[in-house]
């Protein structure tokens, strides 16, 4: 790196530009080594499987101390795999996709049909700005990781998650809200890291990918993410506040 003329330390578009060249190396190497380490892992996925099935043929019954270690075999290599998926889709964010003008409305849908949420929980929407300039891929991680938080951290059967999109201050705001125990405040910047749960996962099965995913998305389009006590009661309002000029 060159040095300033006058002050002989690096200017800041030097520095600028080498950390962005840091950052997409990174990027480029959680990228290779989810993906070509999750081959593995989806082979060892199988094999318990396959050891308990070859168990069965030689006569063995699967009971006791066997069935409960091919059974922690099996959720500790589904574990790995869902982190690996999930550190994959934090490395495309913003990548291999088209920046278009999204309806809104037909991203969620889109969601929510791959989720498959359980009639017990209602998703309300609320959606006054109906389109965004985003990343057609980008979009769709959003709202999963959005609403797969409402419902994977819930504490009953049955919820109420409110979809809600205004313009306010000169920026585009969207908010998932719902009526789950929500977090304490003194965690909410905590959760926003990489691979962070506040519960074991022995608990709660999570990668602690989803407000990462959140939070980068919002970065990238020159917005912020934040939380909140939901506005409808008990439980956490997640709010993306995106520029104007972001939307079409």
């Amino acid at each position: 790196m060159q040095p300033d003329s006058d002050t002989g330390s690096p200017s800041i578009a030097q520095t600028v530009t080498t950390d962005a060249a840091i950052s997409k190396d990174i990027e480029d190497f959680i990228y290779l080594i989810s993906h070509d380490v999750r081959s593995s892992v989806r082979a060892l996925i199988e094999l318990p499987q396959w050891i308990a099935e070859d168990l069965k043929e030689a006569g063995f019954e699967m009971t006791g101390q066997v069935e409960s270690s091919i059974s922690l075999m099996n959720r500790h290599t589904c574990r790995l795999d869902r982190m690996l998926v999930d550190l994959l889709t934090f490395s495309r964010i913003g990548r291999m996709q088209t920046v278009r003008n999204v309806a809104l409305d037909e991203a969620l849908d889109e969601v929510v049909d791959e989720l498959r949420i359980t009639q017990g929980f209602q998703i309300v929407r609320a959606i006054k700005e109906t389109h965004l300039q985003i990343g057609d891929r980008d979009i769709l991680t959003l709202f999963n990781a959005l609403l797969s938080n409402c419902i994977k951290h819930h504490d009953r059967q049955n919820g109420r998650i409110v979809v809600t999109t205004a313009l306010k201050d000169g920026l585009l705001r969207l908010a998932v809200s719902d009526d789950g125990p929500g977090i304490a405040d003194e965690y909410h910047d905590r959760v926003f890291g990489a691979m962070t749960t506040l519960r074991p996962r022995d608990e709660i099965e999570g990668s602690g990918m989803g407000l990462a995913h959140v939070r980068k998305i919002a970065m990238l389009y020159g917005g912020n993410a934040t939380l909140s006590q939901s506005p409808y009661g008990r439980g956490l309002k997640v709010e993306i506040a995106l520029p104007v000029d972001r939307t079409l």
